[in-house]
């Protein structure tokens, strides 16, 4: 008598066994992802990128040419004297597990961090060598306050500290379990970190060290805008890694990012150039170097979460928002952000920063809020988010900066000023013509 069950059980047997190594994976075990890892390792080429040469030859072009050298110096200088600090201690304060507001310190030195451990689906060398690369360029765009008359060895006194007590913490708060991430603040890619963080910072040492000499009755144009633009165009490639690549993995959100971050960049381009002619007249090469570097600041929190009619808005607001920043508001407080740090960075910070709780929204094209947050809700915490950062960048910056002036003086000598640090301090010209 034929019975159908003697063939089924042997079937049902050799499938439940071929599944069995597929029923042993399915835990919450990580595993390395080959295509993750090969986009992890060019984002980090691509955000150190953006730091050497991408910002030193942005702001390099914008000072005067007694003063090329000692810009690229400095942006030099932070990219090596960062990589130790985070490899010390940066990496394990931001990034182990601690209070809400500071890391441990179980991975002082990296260790514990091998070739075999991993950070989700990528190697974790790879992914703290991805976030030290975001640790270099923060500091490095502080430069762009202070340029031209800050002591070489202030700097990077004020630089270390900075970046263990003030970049770190924050790093934490956001990305590494800390309180503002907890409370579900929206930072993909680092508008409070990185650029909010740095525009403050840059504003309270331009207020400690004072006007340049001749500031603003002396005319002070950029001696190079080649050097400007090809930075800038830079820094654009390079954001792609920064952007695309803080999602950590080859995916779709990757890509959205960075659709959304050509797109922002290119609209606050043309709203600051156009902007810039109505007011002036003329649209300059400057002005759309700089809106463009605008509109990649504002779309760095929300590159995760905004879609492309968010991204048009987001980067119409900052490259106009910017452009009154860099100019009008500048003039109107009277402080001398030589090369707009605060002006591009931290107005185009905050812009990003609120915007994100508006345009994250699925009703207008983004991913979706959390389940029960409203869009006013939501740009709340943003609001939190920037003013948290605001308040403990500004006042810890200043407490470092005063310290600083104590240990070994902030700023260089008029005779030095008047000669051009390049001789002064490091006894090189940019151009021996």
């Amino acid at each position: 008598m034929y019975n159908p069950i003697r063939k089924i059980i042997p079937v049902a047997l050799t499938a439940i066994v071929g599944l069995l190594p597929t029923l042993v994976l399915a835990d919450d075990t990580p595993t390395l992802d080959s295509g993750n890892t090969a986009w992890m390792l060019t984002s980090t080429v691509l955000v150190l990128f953006m730091t050497i040469p991408g910002l030193a030859l942005f702001y390099a072009g914008m000072v005067r040419s007694k003063n090329v050298l000692s810009v690229m110096m400095q942006c030099f200088a932070i990219t090596a004297l960062v990589t130790i600090l985070w490899v010390i201690a940066g990496y394990s304060i931001a990034f182990t597990e601690g209070t809400d507001y500071y890391g441990g310190l179980s991975k002082l030195f990296l260790a514990g961090v091998t070739g075999d451990s991993l950070s989700g689906t990528i190697p974790e060398t790879v992914f703290m060598t991805f976030q030290m690369t975001f640790a270099i360029i923060t500091p490095a765009l502080i430069v762009g306050a202070f340029a031209e008359r800050m002591k070489f060895s202030a700097m990077l006194w004020f630089m270390g500290l900075w970046l263990l007590v003030v970049y770190a913490p924050i790093c934490h708060w956001v990305w590494g379990g800390g309180w503002l991430g907890n409370m579900g603040v929206l930072d993909f890619a680092g508008g409070t970190v990185v650029h909010i963080n740095a525009g403050i910072a840059g504003l309270m040492a331009a207020l400690v060290l004072g006007k340049r000499k001749g500031y603003p009755t002396t005319m002070m144009p950029p001696h190079n805008l080649g050097y400007t633009v090809i930075g800038a165009s830079m820094l654009w490639v390079g954001w792609f890694g920064f952007n695309a690549g803080s999602e950590l993995a080859a995916d779709g959100t990757a890509g959205m990012a960075m659709a959304v971050t050509q797109i922002a960049t290119a609209m606050a381009a043309l709203s600051w150039m156009f902007a810039e002619w109505i007011s002036h007249g003329k649209p300059s090469v400057l002005g759309i170097a700089s809106g463009a570097v605008a509109g990649l600041v504002a779309i760095t929190p929300a590159s995760g979460t905004a879609g492309p009619m968010g991204a048009i808005a987001i980067g119409a607001a900052a490259g106009v928002g910017c452009f009154l920043g860099a100019t009008k508001l500048k003039k109107i407080v009277g402080y001398d952000d030589s090369l707009d740090a605060f002006g591009v960075h931290a107005i185009g910070g905050i812009i990003g920063a609120i915007l994100t709780g508006v345009f994250a929204d699925a009703s207008l094209g983004g991913v979706g809020l959390a389940e029960g947050v409203s869009i006013g809700a939501q740009v709340g915490k943003q609001f939190i988010g920037v003013g948290a950062t605001l308040v403990y960048t500004a006042i810890v910056s200043l407490i470092l900066l005063k310290i600083v002036d104590m240990i070994v003086g902030l700023r260089v000598t008029e005779e030095q000023e008047t000669e051009g640090l390049d001789i002064a301090l490091h006894d090189e010209r940019g151009y021996n013509l």
